[in-house]
């Protein structure tokens, strides 16, 4: 039996027109051939088509309500694209998805509507300080450029394209094929011209017909200080070229940073780890940070513990704008760790001794429940620096 309607749809039998509608976008973008190449998705997709072509229709629907499929093809004993007056499913998306391209556009027409070319990806790796403070480098891309000999024609110049006598310049061969839903016309890519609707006698000798040549090219990038492995750059319009007079893609830059040997990122501040001695910890001392910027001078206030966090304002990445630029700066933070040494002299061990017997080292407790260093450390990257 030919299915039910509304459940094609996914929608109650009182669904709203409204309801419908909003039903049938959603399954059209979903199945659509040009995006879903699943088994059975273009055989779903007219099925949608054809749903709605009845539900949408006041006049259709209520026959359908009435009387079944006998309602809205009596003749056919079920429903399809021909009964209904389909011709191309590219016409009934644009038909309902025409706000996305501009005015619908109708059979081999929509074939020849401008298309934008395809992006490039490129991998760019950089260092540490490059991904900080910027910098231009030059890349070599590899992408398909009208033929300048034939300028796109695919013809030797001197000759001219003529028009396909199989599909007779539609770009596309249709036919019907019966099925329990009724007859359902079906559109394939014309085999000779492979959708161009047109055949060259004369192949250009350059792009040997195909209006395009793979050629190398250098080009010039600014990256802006603050990227990360997260962060991509787009080089508008140095992509593949558009069909039908449609824009050129775009090269789509993907960043690697290499790891530094002593900073790490998190967003836009960079992490320090920095080690001090027992006696700077207890006694406070003034020490010497680098930072990307240069050395900063911090000071270790007395009773230090390991854990603790310092900050350093505007001492971290740049803030990237959404312009490609760059603002205000992250902070870099320095976490400290207390070094207890591994081996003593002998004067050393005298002089921790004396330390051990006027701390009362012997009043060893358990130490209360409570947070651990890496449970500090990530209490302060969100709250007050020391």
């Amino acid at each position: 039996m030919p299915p039910d309607l509304y459940e094609v749809l996914g929608v109650p039998r009182n669904a709203s027109p409204e309801e419908i509608k909003k039903a049938y976008r959603r399954l059209a973008r979903q199945y659509h051939p040009d995006v879903n190449r699943d088994d059975g998705a273009e055989e779903r997709f007219k099925e949608i088509n054809a749903a709605y072509e009845v539900l949408s229709d006041e006049e259709k629907r209520a026959r359908y309500d009435r009387f079944g499929y006998a309602g809205i093809n009596p003749n056919a004993g079920g429903f399809g694209a021909e009964g209904f007056g389909f011709g191309d499913l590219n016409d009934i998306f644009e038909t309902f998805f025409s706000g996305f391209t501009g005015q619908p556009r109708r059979g081999a027409a929509s074939r020849k509507r401008p298309r934008a070319g395809r992006d490039i990806r490129y991998d760019m790796t950089l260092t540490f300080e490059e991904s900080i403070f910027g910098v231009e480098k030059e890349i070599e891309i590899t992408r398909l450029e009208t033929c300048e000999h034939c300028q796109g024609t695919g013809a030797e110049p001197g000759t001219t394209p003529r028009r396909c006598p199989d599909c007779n310049g539609a770009g596309e061969i249709r036919h019907a094929r019966p099925t329990l839903l009724g007859n359902i016309i079906e559109t394939a890519t014309c085999p000779r011209c492979h959708g161009r609707g047109e055949v060259v006698d004369t192949p250009c000798k350059e792009c040997r017909g195909q209006t395009q040549v793979r050629k190398t090219r250098k080009l010039r990038v600014t990256v802006p200080g603050g990227v990360d492995d997260t962060t991509r750059l787009r080089v508008v319009n140095e992509g593949e070229p558009g069909e039908n007079g449609g824009p050129n893609g775009h090269v789509q830059i993907f960043f690697h940073v290499t790891p530094h040997e002593f900073f790490r990122r998190r967003d836009n501040d960079i992490l320090l780890d920095m080690k001090i001695n027992v006696a700077q910890a207890a006694l406070g001392a003034k020490i010497t940070v680098p930072t990307v910027y240069g050395e900063e001078q911090l000071e270790i206030p007395p009773g230090t513990q390991s854990g603790t966090v310092f900050k350093l304002r505007g001492k971290g990445a740049p803030r990237i704008r959404s312009d490609g630029g760059s603002n205000s700066r992250g902070d870099q933070l320095v976490i400290v760790q207390v070094v207890v040494p591994t081996r003593l002299t002998s004067e050393q061990k005298r002089l921790f001794e004396e330390l051990g017997r006027t701390l009362g080292g012997a009043d060893v407790e358990p130490q209360k429940a409570g947070k651990g260093f890496f449970d500090r450390v990530l209490d302060f990257l969100g709250g007050e620096p020391n």
